[in-house]
């Protein structure tokens, strides 16, 4: 017998005039719910209008300049056997982190067929149905779009693919390991691919920062055996066509909190730098293919005392193409102390910044 309140207290009414429970949601309602939160740009790119939750405050949408960032390019390819080629690499180099702690590289060694083809699987990876996205869904690694699970403003107009991958792994198939383990059997090529990308692009790192070591004066193999058991994050990013454009960003004005980040763009522009109080565009290299542009994180600005610089950047989005970007960060071992060489600093007064340890960062 159900219960009612009445004015005189609790009595029995009539099962018949209460209203029956509601049904058991069907399969179809069960996956709306699962993917709640989520938004398929997919669909928002036929809307005319785009969520307001998408919509940047006027201060982060102040338009760049025409002008374009002046990077140094340096051919990996050439200074590896020529010390006098390495000695001019660096002081070009040296000057580019005084200023803003980007550069970039090519004929760096990562195959320009293989970053093509990691470009390649995460389009057939962004391509599937919402529903199957979300089963990659680990946490802060797998599959991620606009974040509109942690906030409910000013979104990034992106999708993301993440996962680890560590300089030191007692499996050599770590990365096909996670690519099966959250998308399936069928995507162990794309696995495979993103294995090759980041050991290849590991090699590029052990060069980077011989050559960061040389610009700063420092034993030349110090950052080396910093980052010999470096932890990675790997990640894709994604920027959908978006009708309001002019109106939100791919991603906000930040600093990379991590070391030094060897990023490759496909040849749509989008990315720009906050240099002498504007923002600067820095566009592909249609020349140069397989160009990656390095920058300097927050973590290695630590490392080097403040002495290089770890500037704003942030991405725009396009009204008619996506836009891909294949973004590699390096990062100390979760337990490494961060500190300076003692040849960076004569004093502890000289120290910018507190020891601290990378994971708690």
């Amino acid at each position: 017998m159900y219960l009612s309140q009445s004015p005189n207290g609790i009595k029995p009414c009539h099962p018949c005039t209460y209203p029956p429970p509601p049904p058991p949601p069907s399969k179809e309602q069960k996956d709306q719910n699962e993917i709640k939160g989520y938004f398929d740009f997919k669909l928002l790119h036929e809307e005319a209008e785009i969520p307001k939750q998408f919509i940047w405050s006027s201060r982060d949408l102040v338009k760049g300049t025409p002008e374009k960032l002046e990077t140094t390019l340096i051919d990996l390819k050439a200074i590896k056997r020529d010390e006098g080629a390495m000695a001019s690499a660096a002081e070009l180099v040296r000057k580019a982190c005084l200023k803003h702690g980007f550069f970039e590289i090519t004929n760096h060694g990562v195959d320009l067929h293989l970053i093509t083809a990691a470009h390649q699987e995460f389009e057939s990876i962004f391509k599937l149905p919402l529903s199957k996205k979300l089963t990659a869904k680990k946490n802060v690694w797998g599959y991620a779009s606009g974040h509109a699970e942690r906030f409910s403003s000013s979104l990034p107009w992106k999708e993301t693919f993440t996962y680890r991958y560590n300089y030191i792994h007692k499996s050599e198939s770590q990365v096909v390991d996670f690519f099966t383990s959250v998308l399936g059997e069928d995507f162990q090529n794309s696995g495979l691919v993103n294995q090759r990308y980041c050991e290849a692009v590991k090699e590029v790192s052990m060069v980077l920062l011989e050559l960061l070591a040389i610009s700063l004066g420092v034993d030349r193999s110090h950052f080396q055996k910093y980052f010999e058991d470096g932890e990675a994050v790997m990640r894709c990013n994604a920027y959908p066509p978006c009708n309001g454009s002019d109106l939100t960003l791919g991603v906000g004005p930040h600093c990379d909190p991590t070391s030094i980040t060897i990023l490759h763009q496909d040849q749509i522009s989008g990315l720009e730098v906050f240099v002498d109080n504007k923002w600067l565009a820095v566009p592909p290299r249609p020349e140069a293919p397989d160009t990656f542009i390095i920058n300097i994180g927050d973590t290695f600005k630590a490392l080097t005392n403040g002495i290089y610089k770890s500037c704003l950047l942030r991405m725009l989005v396009n009204g008619k193409v996506m836009r891909k970007s294949l973004t590699f960060f390096l990062n100390p071992k979760g337990d490494k102390t961060v500190k300076p060489p003692n040849t960076l600093f004569e004093s502890e007064e000289e120290r910018k910044y507190p020891d601290f340890i990378w994971s708690e960062f």
